[in-house]
């Protein structure tokens, strides 16, 4: 039976990043770091929980979400193509450029597979006109999804055999089958359905009990689910707009939520002063290890 969430869970917040648009927090357990990025302030931070220091490479261009790579490399999302930024230089090369048919399309969220393929989707303006897309280590691309207006949070199950995808203004994160060998998905089901509230789910993590967290997009917190779907539990931000949790930490118990003040009001602000900032919660289950790419 699933577990629900202890009520005296609380979020405490671990970094005043003030950022536009945080989001794609993606733990290096390596090196006990967090990498996040600030989508239009064109920035990849790195956040050190142990010292409290955190510091950015600006990359030039709207970059959204993040994947280790071998060789102190981080794979990018940029605009309109993949890239990677070299660690220790700064240097940022381009893997493979987009040209996507409707205006006002953007790379949003993504994610490694557990066999290291690199899936991130897209966002328009245009409703319908986003897709998902899977970049595979020996440089190809294949189209996995079609008809989302804003490809969000996404994950695999801890058995490997189902990927999660969330469509955020459809308010819903559906599941697939998901075949590890050969990266197809199939039997698309809705797995959560926010309809009937006022709120989008954003960025998705998954606990090692197969749970499912989602970040609340004006919903002032972070949700929880089984992997059927019963609703768990929330827990409460003093933000309006959290985007994306990650686990990390030195066991993945800590929940990272990044959070954004873009499209507040000053009003709104005031109200959720901390705004942009980095959350941490003492996860009840541990999360799954951050799959790197190209394994």
């Amino acid at each position: 039976m699933p577990t629900h969430l202890r009520p005296e869970l609380s979020a405490q917040n671990v970094l005043h990043a003030r950022a536009r648009l945080g989001e794609g927090p993606l733990w290096d357990s390596a090196k006990q770091v967090l990498y996040w990025v600030d989508i239009y302030n064109h920035r990849v931070h790195v956040f050190e929980p142990s010292s409290g220091d955190d510091c950015h490479w600006d990359v030039g261009d709207l970059v959204s979400t993040l994947a280790l790579m071998a060789g102190e490399k981080l794979l990018m999302a940029l605009g309109s193509r993949i890239a990677y930024l070299d660690l220790t230089s700064g240097a940022i090369e381009t893997l493979y450029s987009f040209d996507f048919s409707s205006p006002g399309t953007r790379f949003n969220d993504g994610k490694c597979d557990p066999q290291g393929r690199f899936w991130v989707g897209t966002c328009s303006s245009n409703s319908g006109q986003a897709s998902l897309y899977r970049y595979d280590p020996n440089g190809s691309v294949q189209m996995m999804e079609t008809g989302l207006t804003i490809s969000n949070g996404l994950g695999w199950s801890p058995d490997g055999h189902t990927f999660y995808l969330t469509n955020s203004p459809q308010r819903k994160i559906f599941a697939y089958r998901f075949d590890g060998e050969t990266g197809d998905i199939s039997d698309r089901t809705v797995v959560v359905d926010l309809g009937d509230e006022p709120v989008e789910p954003d960025g998705l993590a998954i606990d090692r009990d197969g749970n499912l967290w989602t970040a609340l997009w004006d919903g002032w917190g972070v949700a929880c689910f089984s992997p059927t779907g019963e609703a768990l539990g929330r827990v409460e931000l003093p933000v309006q707009r959290p985007t994306c949790p990650t686990f990390g930490g030195s066991n993945l118990s800590t929940l990272y939520v990044t959070t954004a003040s873009v499209g507040l009001s000053q009003q709104e602000i005031q109200q959720g002063f901390y705004a942009g900032d980095i959350f941490a919660i003492a996860a009840p289950v541990p999360g799954l290890p951050t799959n790197p790419f190209g394994s």
